[in-house]
């Protein structure tokens, strides 16, 4: 389900006619995420970890009110959930787009995810990308403790869904740390409530 927000009693009326002209609207941050505590959860709960903590990442975006707003048509709509669009690695070196349905339990989201993963990995190509606004772009990349990170944009293409990416795990003295890019369209949200999402995601990996 979705809903229209009403922009001309929304707070950031002006933001967002402000920053929705602009042929670059995306802003993103990098942080790093303190993933000590959810990594040794997940070892001890045998469960994948990039599962685990793409989990709670589309969890806590479910809870901030603004990763579920996309813009459609110069007007404003708020989905009552998203699911996860995340990139599947396959042993070739290839990946493909996914679709994994969100749930709130991680037993039932980890089911929706293992069925999607298997699918993608049996397919060749790469897929037309999701084209469901409902979602979040989701990319990892374990190989590169990155600092820094942007994404190929067509410029043509309205596009107000925020992209998440993930790097590689590191360890220094015991702790486990793992980069993480938020992109948004400034229209929607500001960095007020990236910093919201970023530590709501915190709190729920140190669970």
């Amino acid at each position: 389900m979705k809903q229209k927000l009403n922009i001309d009693s929304w707070n950031r009326k002006d933001h967002f006619y402000f920053f929705n002209q602009f042929e670059e609207p995306f802003f993103g941050i990098c942080t790093n995420i303190d993933c000590t505590i959810a990594y040794a959860k997940a070892k001890e709960m045998q469960e994948s970890f990039f599962l685990y903590y793409l989990f709670h990442s589309i969890h806590a975006a479910n809870l901030i009110e603004p990763f579920r707003y996309r813009i459609d048509n110069e007007e404003v709509i708020i989905h009552s959930f998203i699911n996860a669009s995340a990139t599947i690695n396959r042993p070739n070196g290839t990946f493909g787009f996914s679709n994994i349905i969100y749930n709130a339990s991680f037993d039932t989201f980890k089911i929706n995810a293992k069925k999607e993963i298997e699918r993608v990995q049996c397919s060749e190509g790469l897929e037309a990308m999701n084209t469901s606004e409902n979602v979040i772009h989701y990319s990892s990349i374990p190989w590169i403790n990155f600092t820094a990170l942007s994404h190929a944009r067509s410029f043509s293409f309205k596009d107000s869904i925020p992209k998440i990416s993930f790097g590689k795990m590191t360890e220094i003295n015991g702790k486990k740390t793992m980069p993480m890019s938020v992109h948004v369209h400034h229209a929607l949200m500001d960095g007020f409530h990236v910093g919201e999402y970023i530590n709501l995601f915190q709190e729920l990996m140190n669970q």
